[in-house]
């Protein structure tokens, strides 16, 4: 094979290229299923910066109230470091919506960026309801070399104890 000159010298004189890369989006998902009608449960978490009404690990939520894309909320976690999302995603009638991490904390949680959806569907009967949080995001040290507490095992693990933690504290919320 004859490779051009450029190639071969540049697989020669910079052979670290050849593994450095870059971080690659994770993703995370939880569903509970939750014995209370969708619209009920709907009911409960539709309030867009009203997650600390049955979150437990929020230990207080504001916004705007705007439920409509643009919508702001600020997160702040028992920890005391705070979060702020904005909605990209609003449907009362489909029981969902989708926000996105604004500005990062890496305090909060390990992650430089996250995308959210929510959503509330039927159950196996009229009587319960599954609830569904996914994520896709980024580790929290978006380098080639991050530390263990900004790599992806510590943003997916984060990312999915937030979401345990939130299906149960709904759960816990609506059932008798």
């Amino acid at each position: 094979m004859n490779y051009p000159l450029t190639v071969l010298i540049s697989i020669f004189l910079f052979p670290h290229f050849a593994h450095a890369h870059g971080p690659t989006p994770q993703k995370a998902k939880e569903s509970i299923v939750i014995n209370a009608s969708a619209e009920q449960v709907w009911d409960a978490v539709k309030q867009f910066d009203g997650i600390a009404s049955w979150h437990p690990d929020v230990k207080a939520s504001k916004g705007d109230g705007k439920h409509e894309s643009g919508g702001m909320r600020t997160v702040t976690l028992q920890n005391g470091a705070d979060l702020i999302d904005e909605l990209d995603y609003y449907s009362d009638k489909d029981h969902e919506y989708s926000y996105r991490l604004k500005t990062e904390n890496v305090q909060a949680l390990p992650v430089s960026s996250y995308s959210i959806e929510l959503q509330v569907g039927p159950g196996q009967d009229a009587s319960n309801s599954t609830v569904t949080l996914k994520s896709r995001f980024y580790r929290g040290d978006t380098g080639n070399t991050p530390p263990a507490n900004l790599n992806d095992e510590a943003a997916v693990k984060a990312m999915n104890e937030f979401f345990k933690n939130g299906l149960s504290g709904l759960k816990k919320k609506l059932e008798p």
